[in-house]
């Protein structure tokens, strides 16, 4: 019996050095994340946003004559550099969405308007894109 009971300490002291040494992480740079806003008036521009930053769009829609002008969510060209962490649409026809800058590169986000006809109207059949890169680096 003690020769077995030896034979399970020797056993757990040769699991001690096994154990991992602690995980070391990069330091934080100085820089602080920053929410960048667009919003329907920055259709057509080109933004720059750093690692870490959050992108949020926000889209109105209109109604006017009859006819709802109403938008998709918002969608990023490449999840690699712009992950979209939140998106949707109101019943309105306002669409909002966020991104996160998770990596250097170029991503354009983009949403359409399209036209929601009230009882009686014809919408015309024009969709208007709307579109920011956004450049992260």
């Amino acid at each position: 019996m003690i020769t077995l009971a030896r034979g399970a300490a020797a056993f757990a002291l040769a699991l001690a050095p096994l154990s991992l040494p602690a995980t070391t992480h990069a330091a934080p740079t100085n820089q602080l994340a920053r929410r960048i806003a667009l919003t329907n008036p920055d259709n057509g521009r080109s933004v720059t946003a750093s690692p870490g930053d959050d992108i949020e769009v926000r889209l109105t829609a209109s109604h006017e004559n009859g006819l709802t002008w109403t938008w998709s969510i918002p969608t990023s060209s490449d999840s690699t550099v712009l992950w979209r962490t939140t998106g949707r649409t109101a019943p309105n026809g306002d669409a909002s969405a966020t991104f996160h800058a998770e990596h250097d590169g170029t991503a354009t986000i983009t949403a359409q308007r399209r036209c929601r006809p009230d009882a009686g109207q014809v919408c015309p059949l024009v969709v208007t894109p709307w579109k920011v890169t956004v450049e992260a680096q």
